[in-house]
């Protein structure tokens, strides 16, 4: 797979992962936390998308 494929990967799972972390700890999948839990879990799949799409694990 290519770098870009690894990133947009890496975006929707951290993204989908931290937007919904929250809720294992009672807040609502709508709140604030959700909404910085995805932008956080978003930026951490990018930073690992790329890492794994620049080694050779990605290809």
């Amino acid at each position: 797979m290519t770098t870009k494929t690894m990133v947009w990967i890496g975006l929707f799972i951290g993204s989908t992962i931290g937007g919904y972390l929250p809720a294992f700890f009672g807040a609502s999948v709508f709140s604030g936390w959700s909404i910085l839990g995805s932008t956080l879990g978003g930026a951490l799949g990018i930073w690992a998308g790329y890492r794994f799409g620049v080694s050779n694990f990605g290809e």
